[in-house]
């Protein structure tokens, strides 16, 4: 175990860390991103306290409550990026199943018009009759712009704000340019693997991060196994997909990036109690209900996964098969606080992989 100072316990990502949490597996699944440029200081929940946005922040939850796999993210005004008078929106979604990073689109919009913009993005979301189209002539060129958004989101867990804005600093000083955009960003989960960012149009969670990765992560050279434990997962798999998914990256190398993929739960083990009791409650008609089922199957002891893949080009595709597991628990710190409250997590392994092999 790594050594800590005492002065350093209160942040949750220091004893992550020193315990050995691995944060594959952590990354938050989504199937859209509404990203809103909103000053600075953020309290904690920041939608519900910026007065521009405010007045839709009851239709974001409604659209959340109805199942949708929406990432609503603030990201602070920047001296070069911002212009008076407007506010920045990146909207990423993933039109398709097989996809290797999600679709990007760009509004600059009037500051005032924020609150109108909003609503009719998130009612196009829900599939409502919207009429985005009036909103047309904000639309910014976007296709070959990468955003890099860094967490320092100190209201939420200092760590944030502790470790993320050196890492924020260093990318925005010495990587940034004409198609990198480097942000800060409000929480999007994680606080005990800050510092912690996620990367886009890719859809890349990192934590744990050291300035010393931050070459191998943004020029994607090198080796991968570099940033072997410093990978949180790819939003557009879940949590047992995205442990598999590391060890195909690692197996593939850098080109696994660049691929379209799919995964799939093929078998889950748990204890055959939790297995019924969820096989009858599934017929209540509760989507909360039916979250807390789906989130209680965070824990089970093993999963059996396949994971589809081909190059955009169709020169290279097929199918993985592997068996995560539970290899362990170790103590971590889900808040920082002045005295630290240490919880068991599982940590998991994949111990067979193999590619399919079609008649």
């Amino acid at each position: 175990m790594t050594l800590i100072s005492i002065t350093d316990c209160r942040f949750c990502s220091l004893i992550s860390k020193a315990n050995g949490e691995d944060p594959i597996g952590s990354a938050p699944i989504a199937d859209h991103w509404l990203i809103i440029e909103l000053p600075q200081p953020w309290a904690t929940q920041v939608f519900q306290a910026d007065a521009d946005i405010q007045p839709v922040f009851a239709l974001m939850r409604k659209v959340v409550l109805q199942g949708v796999k929406l990432r609503p993210i603030a990201i602070a005004p920047d001296r070069e990026y911002s212009q008076p008078g407007y506010r920045r929106i990146l909207y990423y979604d993933r039109s398709h199943l097989s996809m290797s990073a999600f679709e990007p689109q760009e509004y600059l919009v009037p500051t005032a018009k924020l609150g109108e913009f909003a609503t009719a993005l998130l009612k196009q979301i829900s599939g409502q009759p919207s009429h985005l189209e009036r909103f047309e002539l904000y639309r910014q060129a976007n296709c070959s712009m990468r955003d890099i958004l860094v967490c320092t989101h100190g209201n939420v867990d200092v760590a944030c704000s502790r470790f993320g804005f050196p890492i924020y600093d260093k990318l925005r000083k010495a990587y940034a340019n004409e198609t990198l955009r480097v942000w800060r960003c409000s929480h999007f989960g994680g606080h005990q693997y800050a510092p912690t960012l996620v990367d886009l149009p890719s859809g890349r969670y990192w934590g744990h991060l050291e300035l010393e990765t931050l070459d191998t992560l943004v020029h994607q050279q090198g080796n991968p196994l570099d940033l072997y434990r410093f990978y949180r997962g790819w939003a557009g798999l879940a949590k047992f997909e995205q442990i598999a998914e590391r060890e195909l990256w690692m197996r593939e190398g850098w080109d696994w990036l660049t691929y379209q993929k799919q995964g799939r739960v093929l078998k889950l083990g748990e204890n055959g109690l939790l297995h019924w009791i969820r096989h009858l409650l599934r017929w209540i008609p509760s989507r909360r209900l039916n979250r807390l089922l789906e989130r209680s199957k965070q824990d089970a002891r093993w999963a059996i996964v396949q994971i589809d893949y081909a190059a955009p080009d169709g020169s290279v595709g097929g199918s993985y098969r592997a068996r995560v597991e539970v290899s362990g628990q170790i103590q971590t710190a889900i808040r920082s606080a002045e005295q630290m409250t240490l919880v068991p997590v599982n940590q998991y392994r994949v111990t067979g992989l193999n590619k399919l092999v079609y008649p």
